[in-house]
């Protein structure tokens, strides 16, 4: 039907009146609303651009992620899961057959949580002494205690974490995220990476894969660098003080057209779109970037709720608050990283006391000042490692590698708050009940932000592809 057959058409006479004027006008507005709406649903569907934005599958809970990882695998027995079977047999030998581990030749018997739980909250949600801020935040936790992998060794577990798969190279999730959902803000990268590990996989935990080049994740950074060094670095190749703006884009228009000039003549040149539209984005982030990256802006209140005021928690209180900052940039996938710390094999009291120290007020102060802003309710915040550790001990005081049953927790985006979800058995050693694969977590993933795991497909070297490969399923159970 033509869409001219709903307008109001004017009374057939030489003088319109008032409202008749008013009526017929205000239809040609709509009108012209609705052609704008059409043109960018079509963009976004038919646009070679992945980065346009485009509307969920269906209603969303959450527009963007926040991923707070904790490279190395803390133990999930001695935060957010306790076994008090650990406490009543500590010292005795594992009851059931101990499955592949990393390290089998230095196992000994059950050893029991060094640090006590506390119910926390109106929910009371146990929570270790290791997290006195975190306690605070208990009742906006979702807590998962049955998360599952496959890699027992850190680069396996590091790449099924975020790439769903560790034989082949596989586009990240936050990739995924980006491609199906673009990017609200053109000026920003739409998946950003703040000082992530070069070990265990490296750039491949946030490459795009096959998926188009320009939805990988930006590193800012790395692990090995100072937050000092990091501060300025992404101006400092983002700006030339030799050339004001308009030189600069007369610049960059000769350097495009010779671009795609050559595109011409190579017509399925992925790599040098990718590359055409990364200048793009660089010259576009010069209007925005330097603003979103200086955190001294911040009040002092702000910068102290976040640990900036000691050098403990500095570093990774820099990382939470530059994560707030780009997720009010519309950001769409942000990750942080402390790495590589939580990989005891030894010491575990002394270390994990050190690490937690390190996160456990910067990721309270984000997400209280997540929750003051108003931005938690759509913003999914994920804390996980690679996988959990052992219930029995590895050289009398640490313990191995556990990924048959481990926690990660959620909050805002959707989820329920104040909940525990899944369990262990009874040792700690294997999920027993609402047993949540890696690809079952990334299928609710992409569900609570409105896709469709299922459909969401990129067809590659003669077949579909999705993050979740041939399996995952939703986890609604734990969806507010």
């Amino acid at each position: 039907m033509d869409i001219n057959s709903f307008l109001i058409k004017p009374p057939k006479t030489s003088q319109l009146s008032r409202r008749g004027m008013l009526r017929a006008a205000g239809c040609g507005f709509g009108y012209m609303g609705l052609q704008s709406l059409m043109a960018e649903v079509a963009m976004a569907s038919n646009s070679v651009d992945p980065l346009v934005p485009r509307p969920p599958m269906f209603p969303a809970r959450a527009k963007r992620v926040i991923f707070l990882f904790m490279h190395g695998g803390p133990s999930s027995i001695d935060t957010f899961d306790p076994k008090p079977y650990l406490d009543a047999h500590d010292g005795q030998p594992l009851p059931i057959k101990q499955p592949l581990t990393f390290a089998a030749g230095e196992t000994g018997g059950l050893m029991k949580s060094p640090w006590k739980f506390k119910n926390c909250g109106q929910s009371g949600l146990p929570i270790s002494d290791l997290f006195p801020n975190i306690r605070e935040c208990a009742d906006d936790l979702c807590v998962v205690r049955s998360v599952v992998g496959e890699g027992v060794d850190h680069g396996a577990a590091l790449l099924q974490t975020f790439t769903g798969t560790f034989t082949f190279t596989r586009p990240s999730v936050g990739s995924w995220v980006l491609y199906g959902l673009g990017s609200e803000n053109r000026n920003l990268p739409g998946y950003i990476t703040i000082k992530p590990a070069l070990s265990h996989g490296g750039a491949k935990n946030w490459a795009s894969g096959f998926l188009p080049g320009s939805v990988q994740g930006t590193a800012i950074g790395n692990a090995g660098m100072q937050v000092a060094e990091i501060q300025k670095e992404p101006i400092e190749y983002l700006v030339n003080p030799g050339l004001n703006r308009e030189q600069q884009r007369y610049e960059l228009d000769m350097i495009q057209a010779i671009n795609r000039k050559h595109q011409e003549l190579w017509k399925l040149d992925d790599e040098l779109e990718t590359r055409i539209q990364s200048f793009e984005m660089g010259f576009r982030m010069q209007a925005e970037a330097s603003k979103v990256f200086d955190v001294s802006s911040e009040s002092d209140a702000t910068k102290k709720l976040y640990g900036l005021d000691d050098p403990k928690t500095a570093d990774f209180g820099w990382q939470c608050l530059l994560a707030r900052r780009l997720a009010e940039a519309d950001v769409r996938f942000i990750q942080c990283t402390h790495s590589y710390k939580w990989d005891q094999h030894s010491d575990l009291f002394k270390k994990h006391n050190e690490n937690a120290a390190e996160v456990d007020r910067p990721i309270a102060g984000l997400l209280t000042d997540l929750k003051a802003r108003g931005l938690l309710k759509d913003t999914l915040v994920i804390w996980s490692g690679e996988f959990g550790r052992t219930p029995v001990s590895q050289g009398g005081n640490g313990r191995d590698h556990n990924p048959y049953g481990y926690s990660l927790f959620m909050a805002g985006g959707g989820v329920k708050p104040g909940f525990a979800y899944g369990a262990t058995d009874d040792f700690g050693y294997h999920a027993a009940e609402n047993r949540m694969h890696i690809h079952d977590f990334h299928a609710t993933v992409l569900a609570l932000l409105g896709l469709d795991h299922l459909k969401l497909t990129y067809r590659y070297s003669g077949r579909d592809f999705r993050l979740t490969d041939t399996a995952g399923n939703v986890h609604d159970g734990i969806f507010a």
